[in-house]
């Protein structure tokens, strides 16, 4: 089989298309298939078993785009099948044009994003789903519901993004539920080596992930600054940065917040390792890999309860749950964690076990199976 992966990001970017393509990508290859990466990136990514073409993000809008289509017309015409993780408009429209049958990864409502990067919509995405909007949150609907109409088969890593594609009006035969998997788990090093090389005393807290309005990282800082001697490594890029460093120096974080900027995937697995919990403070979430790798490495999580968090975080079991936009909240479950060694214990020890279900060659032998079976439809 031949499979073209059209991925948005791409190691050593940061974020579950960085994590889930070249995870996919490598287990394809392994089995025999011939595949073929189209991403973009600011460098050249670093060289695979398979072939990464990739687009300079540092190209003005319009050439990217041109360069990106027509990249993607000569790939998808050499495909099988084409899997389209993110950039889902210009993905759909090159696999089709190529006349060859596209199967899509929905990691976000393409809509909802796109109007809260243009100043459209301010709320969280459920909000979003029933919010009238004027023509042009409209216009963005009709693109969202054009290209996954187009799609031979849509991918959902949670039940609750498949419910909300199926209030879009696909029809259910045509979405289905692949969780994210689990990390190839590398070596290493223990907690207590890990966070050595991090140089933290204290308790330790992690964040991974793209520095976007999505994370709501300011609530994190918020419920920091409430917590004594704790410390918030946040490893990633992305348009918040500077903004967050401006509200971290307000709050007095200096030291006690540290951007470390974008980490390589092993990286990010150790720094997770050495934290004592996982925080996610988002506004609306999908599956998160991120949390899927922290609970991979034994570390707890907590998190806001919201999108699909709660199908893998399960308050009091391998982490707490508290509710969006409450820095106050937050800081309590924080609080009550790190000041209870029999519970960091307990939830330490269901956290691996929990995500065992979603190990690699299960998720991804789903996806190989599916691939297949919408490249051999006629």
């Amino acid at each position: 089989m031949k499979v073209l992966i059209v991925s948005g990001i791409w190691p050593p970017d940061v974020g579950g298309p960085a994590s889930h393509s070249p995870e996919l990508a490598a287990r394809l290859h392994s089995r025999g298939h011939r595949v073929e990466v189209l991403t973009t990136a600011v460098a050249a990514p670093a060289p695979e078993a398979y072939s990464v073409q990739w687009v300079g993000r540092k190209l003005p809008p319009g050439a990217r785009h041109a360069v990106f289509a027509l990249r993607l017309a000569r790939l998808a015409r050499a495909a099988d099948v084409v899997y389209v993780n993110s950039l889902l408009t210009r993905g759909v429209a090159g696999a089709r044009a190529a006349r060859r049958p596209v199967v899509v990864k929905l990691t976000d409502d393409p809509a909802y994003e796109r109007a809260r990067r243009f100043g459209l919509y301010g709320g969280d995405l459920d909000g979003f789903q029933r919010f009238a909007g004027g023509s042009r949150v409209r216009a963005l609907r009709a693109l969202r519901d054009t290209a996954l109409r187009r799609a031979s088969l849509v991918v959902c890593p949670s039940a609750y993004l498949r419910d909300h594609a199926l209030g879009w009006g696909l029809s259910p035969n045509r979405v289905v539920v692949v969780e994210n998997a689990t990390p190839e788990l590398p070596a290493l090093p223990s907690r207590e080596q890990a966070r050595a090389a991090f140089g933290v005393d204290g308790s330790l807290l992690a964040f991974a992930g793209r520095l976007g309005a999505a994370k709501a990282l300011g609530v994190a800082l918020e419920a920091l600054a409430e917590l004594e001697g704790a410390t918030l490594l946040l490893a990633g890029d992305g348009p918040e940065r500077a903004s967050l460093e401006r509200r971290a120096a307000e709050l007095g974080l200096d030291r006690r917040a540290r951007f470390l900027g974008a980490l390589g995937r092993h990286d990010v697995l150790q720094l997770f390792r050495a934290a004592d919990a996982s925080v996610l403070s988002s506004a609306w979430e999908n599956f998160p890999h991120t949390l899927v790798e922290a609970l991979a490495v034994g570390t707890p999580v907590v998190a806001t309860a919201v999108g699909g968090v709660p199908e893998i975080v399960r308050d009091g079991e391998n982490g707490l749950l508290v509710p969006p936009d409450d820095p106050a909240a937050l800081a309590a479950a924080l609080r009550r964690f790190l000041e209870d060694p029999e519970l960091q214990q307990r939830l330490r020890a269901a956290t691996a076990p929990s995500v065992e279900h979603l190990r690699p060659e299960r998720i991804y032998g789903r996806l190989e199976e599916l691939l297949a079976q919408v490249a051999s439809t006629p």
